[in-house]
């Protein structure tokens, strides 16, 4: 639960970093998760001749790494959304019990709760971010979800159907964020409109739109997370650090509302009125997934963004 402090502070500056949001068991249970998934894709690059034979001491960040150095697409296999474009039947994804048990815990909907009462969607606009160093990325490695991310309001990468929905991210740090390897950074000061945006190398505010103030970086220790309004505008810090930094984006909105996205798959996560109709069971959530992708694999493109790159925001 948010003290009346937390809240003020939230409703004033439009973010609010809450520490051990999520309890160790289920940060372990995540790390497990992804170490199991990682094993399953190293020991195909293993067979495809990409990657050297793994060895008993090798982790989850041992076998990311030697992806990373090698240039193979690691990524959106470990993510927990699809991607805004060229999606097929094969287009890979992860939902396992241990995501579904992050984005339904207790700890966070209540947070969530405090803010926008108790009718709360999981959001479909969702992200892992697993963070290399920046400099051991490919040059033309443009993704937001593995590069530093540039300014915007997550306002501004829904679709305008969402433009009135109650919406809160929660960006939950599974390993420690600090300034060093790359955490989020925010301008504070709660606003009321939408920031033009423009979509270049990634979805974001341009620096002649940008409002003016200091930014104010929100290192947070593993299990904690920053929460923020969708027009709060924030970015990432560049991970100048040695190791990888691991975080996930989840969003929450008023159920009912649109999620700007409704071409990918929500869900009731909390209800206080109803709560026969919450979703329970995983396995029900990864095949939501599966059926969109299959339904977006054979239809007509539905872009995810609004912003053009020739647009007048863009100078």
């Amino acid at each position: 639960m948010l003290s009346d402090a937390q809240r003020t502070q939230f409703e004033n500056e439009g973010y609010l970093v809450v520490e051990d949001l999520i309890d160790a068991a289920t940060l372990a249970a995540i790390k497990a998760e992804y170490a199991q998934a990682m094993d399953a894709m190293y020991d195909a690059w293993h067979a495809d001749n990409l990657v050297p034979a793994p060895t008993p001491d090798m982790g989850f960040f041992d076998k990311l790494d030697i992806a990373v150095k090698a240039g193979i697409e690691w990524y959106q296999p470990l993510d927990i959304s699809l991607p805004h474009a060229d999606i097929t039947q094969a287009t890979p994804m992860h939902i396992g019990p241990a995501v579904f048990q992050m984005a339904t815990h207790p700890g966070i909907l209540d947070v969530v709760e405090n803010l926008l009462g108790p009718e709360l969607t999981s959001n479909p606009i969702q992200h892992v971010r697993i963070k290399p160093p920046e400099r051991q990325v490919s040059a033309d490695e443009d993704r937001a979800h593995i590069i530093s991310t540039d300014w915007h309001q997550d306002r501004g990468v829904t679709l305008e159907s969402a433009d009135q929905t109650e919406m809160i991210t929660v960006w939950l740090a599974i390993t420690d964020a600090t300034v060093e390897n790359g955490c989020l950074q925010v301008k504070p000061g709660m606003r009321d409109e939408m920031i033009p945006h423009c979509t270049l190398r990634q979805t974001g505010i341009t620096e002649t739109h940008l409002p003016k103030g200091a930014a104010v970086p929100t290192p947070v220790r593993a299990g904690g997370a920053v929460i923020f309004h969708p027009l709060t505008p924030h970015a990432s810090l560049s991970n100048h650090s040695d190791g990888y930094r691991w975080s996930f984006d989840l969003r929450y909105n008023v159920t009912g509302q649109s999620t700007g996205r409704e071409q990918f798959p929500s869900f009731v996560a909390r209800s206080r009125v109803q709560p026969e109709a919450e979703l329970k069971d995983w396995r029900a959530w990864k095949t939501m997934w599966e059926e969109t992708r299959y339904t977006l694999a054979h239809t007509t493109h539905i872009p995810q963004h609004r912003w053009p790159s020739d647009g007048p925001y863009c100078a």
